[in-house]
């Protein structure tokens, strides 16, 4: 299961930065608060509106509070946003390390329960 949402994962974020990519708008975001499960981002759209995302910006690490940011959005649904720049790429290397990391300490606690006689 474990291994079937980080494969998810990443391909989630690609299908995100593929609906951005196909009606990307852009604009410079100020970062409103910074936690660690979202990075709540404010930007205007050029119509005037003013868009905060509830779920926050997409790719946020290394933002600070009160930093501006460009941004792009999916003008269609600007709740869509990630920092410019910025792709799916971006979580390959924190999903991989952390399924290898999983998969060490399986065979770990596997290892020594065979060790001990127990059946796995």
């Amino acid at each position: 299961m474990v291994t079937l949402i980080c494969v998810l994962l990443p391909l989630a974020s690609w299908r995100d930065d593929v609906a951005i990519e196909k009606r990307m708008g852009e604009a410079v975001a100020q970062v409103d608060s910074v936690a660690f499960n979202r990075t709540v981002v404010r930007y205007a759209t050029p119509d005037g509106r003013v868009i905060i995302p509830p779920q926050g910006v997409l790719y946020p690490e290394g933002l600070n509070v009160g930093d501006n940011v460009r941004v792009q959005y999916d003008r269609g649904n600007p709740e869509l946003v990630r920092v410019a720049g910025r792709t799916a790429v971006l979580s390959l290397l924190p999903v991989g390390t952390f399924l290898v990391s999983v998969w060490v300490v399986i065979a770990a606690v596997v290892t020594v329960l065979r060790r001990f006689g127990t059946q796995v």
